[in-house]
């Protein structure tokens, strides 16, 4: 079989690249001619590689969660002091669009794919090793979970959809950083109810 050109494989990443930003910004259900328009392709291009709304969600949140991922193995390979490790990793998932996962996974697509379980569990091995370890070295709160970071990093990097908030962007490692310093040891206030897992979010 022949390898897609140079040319197709650029179109390919800039509508992946494209829909990731405006599913954080409008949600899952943006229309498909706008996904088109954000990447400078034509119609007939992304229904070429993306027959559906699922193939593109597919790959968006496969991209967005490998991505991740490998800024969470960069972090830890970058930073001596865990605590500088998970800082660093979540201002890098910020930049990643991670909010984008979130509502995608809402929308109707196979998140029970393997590609996508498989990536999942990269993810979550990764962040939960940034947070054993942060912990371990008594630098993290120890009332906190992994998945009290990943709701934060979702819900600090994802707009409203459809709120005219226009350069609100801005504002989002700025908010990160106010989080990072509430997790940090010695804890300044006791938290309410319990720790969020990682099999609390798979129920939600």
């Amino acid at each position: 079989m022949p390898r897609p050109r140079a040319d197709a494989l650029r179109n390919r990443e800039r509508i992946i690249a494209a829909a990731r930003e405006l599913f954080v910004e409008f949600g899952p259900d943006v229309a498909l001619d706008d996904v088109a328009r954000r990447a400078g392709v034509g119609n007939a291009t992304l229904y070429r590689n993306f027959p559906d709304r699922a193939a593109l969600t597919h790959e968006v949140v496969l991209a967005v969660t490998s991505r991740t991922t490998l800024r969470a193995e960069e972090a830890e390979a970058a930073e001596a002091d865990p605590f500088a490790a998970l800082s660093r990793f979540v201002h890098a998932a910020a930049d990643e669009r991670i909010g984008a996962l979130c509502p995608m996974l809402s929308g109707v697509f196979d998140r029970d794919h393997p590609d996508l379980l498989a990536e999942r569990g990269r993810l979550e091995e990764a962040v939960e090793g940034l947070v054993a370890r942060a912990q371990s070295a008594g630098r993290l709160r120890t009332d906190i979970a992994v998945g009290d970071v990943l709701v934060a990093l979702s819900q600090l990097t994802r707009p409203l959809p459809g709120i005219a908030c226009q350069g609100i962007d801005r504002f989002t490692h700025r908010h990160l950083q106010l989080f990072l310093d509430g997790l940090e040891t010695p804890a300044r206030s006791e938290l309410p109810g319990s720790a969020a897992t990682l099999e609390d979010l798979r129920r939600s």
